[in-house]
């Protein structure tokens, strides 16, 4: 077990790459969002805690972990967005996403927004598929330690922000980036690659890379 390591599990497609079992099997903390708990079980791992609505966990889940449920009942946020809140009143630091992609792609995109909206509160946070991983940025970074020829793509949420970034193939210099194909299938060729934003509006930075190559924001 790791700790340092505290993950959310959404309910999306179960992570079926060795790296991404490898940080379930050796979370913390792992917080599920409802109905991922049953996943997890059938799995083989233990939810540390429940959190949401409560309509898609099972009823037998619900009995056998009534002291890990954490019922959110409104229905203006998500599941994830309700699991995100829980971690920051209870100064529980979220380091790494799992199960956000699958099963269907309108969630897919949610949760994306979801994690560039709350990485203010969790920073380091990353979110892990079976491919790589996205990273958010606000205003400026710096990514370390990145291996030559890693493919990587950048998303604004912010038309009217511009970016800057140096250390890959294709740079941008305070580029505007209207539509999120635009910066997408870059190309690292410096171990360091340095990003800056004009505005504080997240920046998703997709790497496809393992999330444990050793890359690191400063």
């Amino acid at each position: 077990m790791n700790p340092e390591t505290a993950i959310i599990l959404a309910d999306g497609a179960f992570p079926e790459a060795e790296e991404s079992l490898n940080i379930l099997r050796t979370a913390g903390i792992t917080i599920c969002c409802d109905g991922a708990a049953d996943a997890l079980l059938k799995h083989g791992m233990t939810p540390d805690f429940i959190v949401g609505d409560l309509d898609s966990v099972s009823a037998e889940t619900k009995a056998r972990f009534r002291e890990r449920l954490f019922h959110e009942s409104e229905q203006e946020t998500c599941d994830l967005a309700k699991c995100f809140r829980f971690a920051a009143r209870n100064k529980i630091r979220i380091t790494h996403l799992l199960g956000a992609s699958g099963k269907r792609e309108d969630h897919l995109l949610g949760n994306l927004a979801q994690f560039a909206e709350f990485s203010k509160l969790f920073p380091a946070m990353q979110l892990v598929t079976d491919y790589g991983f996205f990273a958010a940025v606000n205003v400026n970074a710096v990514f370390s330690n990145v291996p030559l020829g890693t493919q990587l793509s950048f998303f604004s949420f912010d038309p009217a922000q511009k970016i800057s970034v140096s250390g890959v193939q294709y740079p941008l210099e305070e580029r505007q980036l209207l539509w999120w194909y635009e910066a997408t299938l870059n190309c690292s060729i410096e171990p360091d690659i340095t990003v800056r934003c004009s505005s504080s509006t997240p920046l998703l930075v997709y790497f496809a890379a393992s999330p444990s190559a050793g890359i690191v924001s400063q």
